[in-house]
């Protein structure tokens, strides 16, 4: 491997090791749950290039397979969570919107 191919490999595994650190931090602290989706996918992603870097400085092609499976799973998971994430909201605008509509009605025994 060249000097600067190597180089540049050690710097991105630095990188990536601090953009995981920065969205574990993330996922920890919140504040909300889609933050920590968010957070969870930047990390999924990050790990998805440490495989790729590894197999570039290991030369072993099977990381890079390992890296496609994940890449999948984190998408379908991403996904998933995203969906969670919209039909709990849909539900609780629902809860307020019936709230607020039995509230607007006169009670039945009011002269």
């Amino acid at each position: 491997m060249s000097p600067i191919l190597s180089l540049a490999v050690d710097i991105s595994f630095i990188l990536v090791v601090l953009g995981v650190v920065a969205g574990f931090i993330r996922l920890v602290k919140g504040p909300s749950l889609p933050d920590r989706i968010v957070a969870l996918d930047m990390m999924t992603v990050l790990i998805v290039s440490f495989c790729g870097l590894y197999a570039i400085l290991s030369g072993d092609t099977a990381f890079v397979d390992v890296a496609i499976v994940l890449a999948l799973i984190g998408f379908l998971a991403t996904v998933a969570l995203a969906r969670f994430v919209d039909r709990q909201q849909r539900r609780s605008s629902t809860r307020a919107g019936s709230v607020a509509q039995k509230s607007d009605t006169p009670p039945e025994n009011a002269p």
